[in-house]
C-alpha cells in the first residue's frame, strides 16, 4: 500500500475504501503504514480501524507514535485500548509517558487493570518483572484434564500464550507445567499433576533482562514462568519480549562501543541537542585522554628533529595499533555477551590473541618493509625501526584490546565501554612509546 495513495483516500474521505483495505492487511503492516501519517491524519486513520484490530495495530507502533496517539484519543477510546492490551504492553506504554498523563489514563481504567499496571511499574527497569505479562494459563493442582480444558475455554481470550499451562498449589507456588498437547492426548479424567512436567527453569522477578534473554537462548523456550521470592507464580515472559530485549541490548552495546551514551529513542526521533548531549561528554573525555599522545610527541621532539623521516610513520603505526586493538576488543566483547568466555578464561584468551598478534604483526611488518625499501627508498635501519615497532605494537594492542573488556566485566562495568575509542587512545600512547624507544636504541637518537 502506497502512503501517498492512502493519504489521498483520507483527504477525499473515502472511508469505506479504507476500511476495506484494512480487512486485507495484517495489523503489523497497518501500523507501519499509518504511523507515517501526520498527527491529525494518524488519529483519523486509527479511528477507522475495526475495534477488534485497533489494539493489535496500536501495540505494533513505535513508542513515540503510541504516546502521540493515546493522548490524541478521547478518554473512552484510550481506556478501551488500554483495557484490551496485555499487561506487559500496557506497562511499557505507561513507563514511557509523563506522570501526569499516566495518572489521567489510570484513573479511567478498571480497578483490576490499574492494580496490575501499578504492580508491574514498581519493578525495576530492565528486570524480569518489568517484562512479564500476568495473563497466563494457571491451573490448580487437583483439577482433571477435562476441568482444565473447560477453564481454558471460558477464558480463551485472556492469555498471552498457549504454549504451556502452569500448575500451582493453593498458594500459587509453581509446581510444574502442562502443554496443550498433554491435555489433548490424555484421558479427560486424569489429574493434571499426573501428566505435568516439573518446572526446571523459572525466572525471579528481579533478574536482569539480559540474563533472561540468555536463558531463553540457552533452553530454546518460547515462554518462561516468572516467580517471586517465595516461588509463587506471578507472570510469564514470551519470546516476542525477548526479541525486543536482544535488539535493545545490542543497540546499547553498539552505542557504547562508539562512545555514545545509550538512548531509548530512534535516531530519527532524537533531537539535535539531545544527540549533542549524548555525544559530547565522551568526546571531551577522549580528547583530554588523547592529550597524552601529544605529550609523548612533545617529549621526543628533539629525537624527531634529528631524524625527521620518523615523523611520517607515526599515523600509520597509531592507526594499525588502534585497528588491531579494536578487532580483539570487539571479538572478546561479543563472546562475553554470549557467555562464551568468563574471567577464568583470561589466560586462554591472552595466549590466543598473542599468537594471532604475532602472525598479524610479522605479516604486516614484512609487507611494510618491502614497501619502504623498494617503493619509498627508505634506509634499511629506519625501515627496521618502523617494522619492529609494528610487530610489537600489534601484539600490545591485541593484548590490551582483549584484556580490558574482561577486566571491566569482572569489576562490574559494561565491557562495551572498553571498545574502540578507549582502546585506540591507550594503544596510540603505547605505540608512540614503543616507537621512540626502539628508535633511540637502533638509531641512537
Amino acid at each position: 500500500m502506497e502512503l501517498d495513495f492512502f493519504k489521498e483516500l483520507l483527504d477525499n474521505k473515502k472511508y469505506t475504501d479504507i476500511k476495506n483495505i484494512y480487512k486485507d492487511m495484517n495489523e503489523v503492516d497497518i501500523a507501519t503504514l499509518i504511523q507515517e501519517l501526520e498527527d491529525d491524519k494518524l488519529t483519523q486513520a486509527f479511528r477507522l480501524l475495526p475495534k477488534k484490530m485497533a489494539t493489535d495495530v496500536f501495540v505494533n507502533m513505535d513508542d513515540d507514535v503510541q504516546k502521540k496517539l493515546i493522548t490524541a484519543l478521547t478518554n473512552k477510546e484510550a481506556t478501551s485500548i488500554i483495557e484490551d492490551m496485555y499487561s506487559d504492553d500496557a506497562a511499557d506504554l505507561f513507563d514511557e509517558m509523563p506522570a501526569v498523563m499516566v495518572a489521567k489514563l489510570l484513573s479511567n481504567v478498571s480497578k483490576e487493570t490499574r492494580s496490575v499496571i501499578n504492580k508491574l511499574l514498581r519493578y525495576p527497569d530492565n528486570s524480569a518483572g518489568s517484562l512479564m505479562a500476568t495473563e497466563y494459563i494457571h491451573l490448580k493442582k487437583g483439577l482433571t484434564i477435562k476441568q482444565s480444558i473447560e477453564r481454558i475455554r471460558k477464558q480463551k481470550n485472556e492469555f498471552v500464550s498457549y504454549d504451556n499451562c502452569y500448575v500451582t498449589d493453593d498458594e500459587r507456588h509453581l509446581l510444574g507445567l502442562v502443554s496443550i498437547k498433554d491435555l489433548l492426548v490424555n484421558d479427560p479424567d486424569t489429574l493434571i499433576e499426573d501428566v505435568m512436567t516439573e518446572a526446571e527453569h523459572m525466572i525471579p522477578t528481579l533478574m536482569d533482562q539480559e540474563d533472561v534473554a540468555d536463558m531463553f537462548q540457552d533452553y530454546d523456550y518460547n515462554t518462561m514462568p516468572v516467580v517471586d521470592s517465595e516461588s509463587r507464580l506471578v507472570g510469564v515472559i514470551t519470546i516476542d519480549d525477548i526479541i525486543d530485549v536482544i535488539v535493545e541490548e545490542s543497540t546499547e552495546d553498539i552505542e557504547k562501543m562508539a562512545a555514545i551514551t545509550p538512548t531509548d529513542k530512534s535516531y530519527i526521533n532524537t533531537g539535535v541537542f539531545e544527540t549533542f548531549y549524548k555525544r559530547i561528554p565522551w568526546l571531551l573525555l577522549l580528547m583530554i585522554s588523547a592529550t597524552f599522545t601529544g605529550g609523548i610527541i612533545t617529549h621526543f621532539e628533539a629525537s624527531l628533529a634529528s631524524c625527521v623521516a620518523l615523523t611520517a610513520f607515526i599515523p600509520m603505526l597509531m592507526d594499525t595499533g588502534g585497528n588491531a586493538g579494536s578487532q580483539a576488543s570487539v571479538s572478546v566483547i561479543r563472546s562475553l555477551s554470549l557467555n562464551e568466555i568468563e574471567f577464568k578464561d583470561t589466560f586462554k584468551v591472552l595466549w590466543k590473541e598473542f599468537r594471532v598478534s604475532l602472525l598479524c604483526g610479522i605479516t604486516l611488518a614484512l609487507a611494510n618493509f618491502l614497501k619502504l625499501i623498494f617503493i619509498d627508498n627508505i634506509e634499511v635501519l629506519i625501515a627496521t625501526v618502523v617494522c619492529g615497532t609494528l610487530v610489537i605494537t600489534v601484539c600490545v594492542a591485541k593484548l590490551i584490546g582483549s584484556s580490558l573488556p574482561i577486566l571491566a566485566k569482572k569489576v562490574g562495568f559494561d565491557p562495551a565501554v572498553m571498545a574502540s575509542p578507549f582502546i585506540t587512545t591507550i594503544v596510540d600512547a603505547c605505540s608512540l612509546l614503543i616507537y621512540f624507544k626502539i628508535a633511540s636504541i637502533l638509531l641512537g637518537i
